[in-house]
């Protein structure tokens, strides 16, 4: 693009204009057809006062310093907003502390082995605690990657990192994942079960949270997202605990499912009056109908034993302190 001075003509010379100016400076006209409003733009000629269709040659070095004049006034000018700069960054100091930030956002991982990997780096580096849910149903693994699972959350264990999962319940029927789950709660872990279903989700250090792609249509089945910003993060350990804490511990779900005397749904009602709800609010949070809680209680009271709910309660007290001492 031609640069243009402050009155509107182009600075760049073709060579018609030197050939113009040529012919002028010799005394000659201009070339005919040549557009003279360029060179007189420039302040290279001017029109001859005393002869019509004739022009006169100036020094082109006056021009040269008219025009070296005009840049320089340009550049004092951007000199001066650019001092400002600084100023107006530093307003910044006053601005920030009002303002709270998430940092960068996330990246998307396109396959299984770039989130293994970046789940390996990150894990390696897991300084307080380490989260997970994983609500599908078992399958069959590698068992090396199994082991390579179990080294790396031993390896964490040892660094004093809190280890914690919620598995689908029904993990508890398949042998390999069973016996993984088994081996990490030996180092340390804290394992729970649930029925719910939920979202995959990995989070390390409340920093860095691990979810399933739900973004870029048409992307591997394991391919994923690492986030970390950090407001993000916190919602996803926000749905981690209310998964938790909706979830039965594993040392109580293999002691009371099949022959225990209550039912997985009656656990869940029993943890929900237990948390400060009452039976008329137990329904909804857990999908149920007042009619149905109260069917539910009636069964647990029954199998218990019990003649009141205060002695159902008292009994679920013992048996969750019981289970926490074992655990």
């Amino acid at each position: 693009m031609v640069e243009l001075d402050n009155t509107g003509a182009e600075l760049s010379l073709t060579e018609e204009d030197v050939d113009a100016y040529r012919r002028i400076a010799e005394g000659q006209t201009p070339p005919p057809g040549y557009n003279i409003a360029r060179l007189v733009a420039l302040r290279l000629v001017d029109p001859d006062p005393y002869t019509p269709g004739n022009y006169i040659a100036h020094d082109p070095r006056g021009a040269a310093q008219s025009l070296t004049a005009g840049v320089l006034a340009d550049l004092q000018r951007l000199v001066r907003q650019l001092s400002q700069i600084p100023a107006l960054q530093r307003l910044a100091e006053h601005f920030d502390p009002h303002r709270l930030y998430g940092g960068p956002g996330s990246e998307y991982l396109a396959s299984a082995a770039q989130m293994n990997a970046r789940l390996g780096e990150v894990g390696a580096a897991a300084a307080s605690e380490f989260c997970s849910i994983q609500p599908g149903e078992p399958a069959d693994r590698d068992p090396a990657i199994l082991r390579l699972g179990v080294e790396r959350t031993r390896a964490a264990l040892r660094r004093g990192v809190s280890v914690r999962s919620v598995y689908h319940r029904s993990v508890r029927e398949h042998a390999q994942t069973r016996e993984y789950i088994e081996a990490m709660m030996a180092d340390g872990a804290e394992v729970r079960a649930s029925i719910l279903p939920g979202p995959r989700m990995v989070i390390i250090d409340r920093r860095h949270l691990f979810i399933d792609n739900h973004v870029i249509e048409g992307g591997e089945g394991n391919s994923g997202w690492h986030v970390f910003d950090r407001s993000v993060v916190m919602w996803g350990r926000a749905v981690f605990d209310l998964f938790w804490n909706h979830a039965t511990r594993w040392p109580l779900l293999c002691r009371t499912d099949g022959a225990g005397p209550l039912s997985e749904r009656q656990w869940r009602i029993l943890r929900e009056l237990d948390a400060g709800y009452s039976a008329q609010q137990v329904g909804p949070r857990i999908g149920l109908s007042r009619r149905a809680v109260d069917k539910e209680l009636r069964a647990i009271r029954e199998a218990l034993g019990c003649a009141t709910m205060y002695q159902v309660m008292a009994w679920y007290g013992r048996a969750t302190k019981d289970e926490s001492r074992r655990t």
